[in-house]
């Protein structure tokens, strides 16, 4: 259904589409796509000490304002990421600030954390109580005078509602807040959340979304300290300001952070490389161009533990989680896996 209406939805300004997705899943008026096929052995897998039913997860960014993320549930996938969230509201860029690259299965955004606020959002948690396992991804005021407190208060606000949270220090969106990739000032921030955690006597989990644009001397450095602070995950990878010269459409010009296709190269080169260093002890969980059964058989391949995906909703549709499982279970039956975990890590 949704290939005969996407032509439709495609009319519409990016932004918009997205606002009438989300307001159709939150009135409930979408067709019956949801999920069926929820307990099936060959996906069943464990984040963070809990049982979820595949290792698909909707990624930041869909649900900015934690909105919708049991009807996220409700078409299938095992874990959903809200945020990211920022303790005050703040509006974001100037519109436009959402460019849809059909032709290169892309998406380009200059967003910039638009959302309704630390204390909002978590009012709308708990009256809503996730049905599922709720990730929450912090980041800082664009205005801020304090990015490390802004963390710290995001951690203090949600550390008793999520099962995990997010520091997210890789949106290009958000001037600097990359410089946080740096040896020196990562080492900084993870010392104060873990001290703050601490504090709050929480075992929350802290996973940490990095960058696909870090160098090689910056994956060692940030594999040294994740295992100094024992995160417990890696999201790899945000949007890229990189990789636009292969790109046909003429939105690829605009500036923003790349998202789809033309990111998963890069992403799963990175997973690998990490894997390698991180043998296992960190979960990783891998973003960038998921939209189909092989293209999350890839990702696993390379090291990662879990898949995240966004654009590759926007392109494929609702159903995309049972699309994505029917594929990778054909896949995983022709290799003779039972379970997707005895692929992990295979290509390495």
């Amino acid at each position: 259904m949704f290939d005969k209406f996407r032509s439709l939805i495609f009319k519409f300004d990016p932004e918009l589409a997205h606002t009438l997705a989300v307001k159709s899943l939150k009135l409930n008026i979408l067709p019956n796509i949801f999920e069926e096929k929820k307990y099936d052995s060959f996906f069943q897998t464990e984040l963070f000490g809990k049982k979820i039913n595949n290792p698909i997860g909707m990624a930041a960014g869909f649900d900015k304002n934690a909105e919708i993320f049991n009807q996220l549930f409700k078409l299938g996938f095992g874990f959903v990421e809200v945020g990211t969230i920022t303790p005050l509201k703040q509006h974001g860029n100037p519109k436009p600030r959402v460019f849809r690259l059909i032709e290169d299965e892309a998406l380009i955004n200059r967003l910039g954390f638009n959302n309704l606020g630390s204390k909002n959002i978590n009012s709308r948690i708990r009256s809503n109580l996730p049905t599922g396992l709720l990730g929450i991804n912090i980041g800082p005021n664009k205005e801020t005078t304090n990015r490390l407190n802004d963390y710290i208060i995001g951690l203090k606000t949600f550390h008793d509602i999520a099962d995990y949270i997010t520091i997210n220090i890789s949106s290009p969106n958000t001037e600097a807040l990359r410089d946080f990739h740096e040896s020196t000032k990562f080492d900084e921030l993870i010392k104060a959340i873990e001290k703050e955690r601490n504090n709050l006597n929480s075992k929350i989990p802290i996973v940490i979304k990095i960058s696909p644009d870090i160098s090689e001397k910056q994956i060692f450095q940030i594999s040294e300290v994740l295992f100094k602070y024992n995160i417990a995950a890696l999201i790899i990878s945000n949007s890229t300001d990189k990789c636009r010269e292969n790109l046909i459409n003429i939105n690829k010009h605009e500036k923003g952070g790349l998202s789809g296709k033309p990111l998963e190269k890069k992403s799963n080169e990175l997973i690998s490389k990490f894997y390698k260093l991180l043998k296992g002890k960190i979960k990783i969980i891998g973003v960038g161009g998921v939209d189909s059964g092989k293209s999350a058989y890839v990702k696993f391949l390379a090291g990662a533990d879990y898949v995240q995906l966004y654009t590759g909703m926007v392109f494929q549709g609702p159903n995309i989680v049972g699309k994505i499982k029917q594929e990778l279970k054909e896949l995983l039956l022709r290799d003779g896996v039972k379970n997707f975990k005895e692929i992990i890590g295979k290509k390495n």
